[in-house]
């Protein structure tokens, strides 16, 4: 969407869905993407309906979801303006799709990485510090499964997503867990997150997992999270697309 004055120019019309879902996502997608800019007043209700081909109810309501996700605030005598990104719901799952699909530079991504580093690392040091016999079995046997699909990339790397998220899980931060399987669920779908494959990929990773294991083994919380720590960040940093020298620093 352009904006010259009082003129607006709206993109070709996407294939419908449901009405109000297809309106909230391509408005969504406008607002991350800046084409319509923090501080900017969404156009009048009559040339919204008008491009979508709702009914103002449809639009209405639209809107509202569009303030529950916190990228616009409705003002009385205003309009709708964006909201600045510091205020956006960016856990919501519409939301942090149109971040990352529209990200060319993958900072989102690399943003991702920083949080999702540090919660998860949060949580190995958690595990290590109360972990149970039993427990530590679970995580030696998601290691074990990594290790027998290493040669088989899509049954490794849903062995990797099940490591993980047993140490989410017994981490027993209930809080923690759900940010980042959030996080870590909706970067799984991008193929931007996936990346480059790089070479020594299966053998660079289970050494990183293994180095979680050992220090949850022998209880100690510090190396835990360490480890977890500098393995997301590495890994990421490994398959990010782009010359090594064009990542953003982590």
């Amino acid at each position: 969407m352009s904006v010259k004055g009082d003129a607006f120019a709206f993109p070709a019309r996407r294939p419908a869905e449901r009405l109000g879902v297809a309106v909230v996502s391509e408005l969504v997608e406008l607002i991350v993407t800046g084409e319509i800019p923090e501080g900017q007043a969404l156009p009048p209700e009559g040339p919204l309906c008008e491009h979508f081909g709702v009914s103002r109810t449809v639009l209405r309501e639209s809107i509202k979801r569009l303030e529950e996700k916190g990228l616009v605030v409705v003002a009385q005598g205003r309009g709708t303006q964006v909201a600045r990104s510091g205020s956006w719901n960016m856990l919501d799952p519409i939301v942090l799709s149109a971040l990352i699909d529209n990200d060319e530079s993958l900072g989102i991504l690399d943003e991702l990485t920083i949080v999702r580093g540090s919660l998860e690392s949060a949580m190995a040091s958690a595990v290590a510090t109360r972990r149970t016999p039993e427990e530590l079995t679970r995580i030696e046997h998601a290691l074990e499964s990594m290790r027998k699909m290493q040669h088989e990339s899509d049954s490794f790397r849903q062995a990797d997503v099940v490591f993980h998220l047993t140490i989410m899980e017994l981490s027993r931060n209930r809080l923690a867990e759900n940010i980042a399987k959030r996080l870590y669920r909706r970067a799984l779908e991008s193929g931007r997150y996936q990346g480059m494959r790089y070479e020594d990929a299966f053998h660079s990773t289970l050494k990183e997992h293994a180095l979680v294991v050992e220090a949850i083994s022998r209880q100690d919380a510090d190396a835990a999270a360490q480890a977890m720590r500098d393995h997301i960040v590495s890994s990421w940093k490994r398959r990010r697309l782009g010359a090594p020298d064009e990542a953003a620093e982590l």
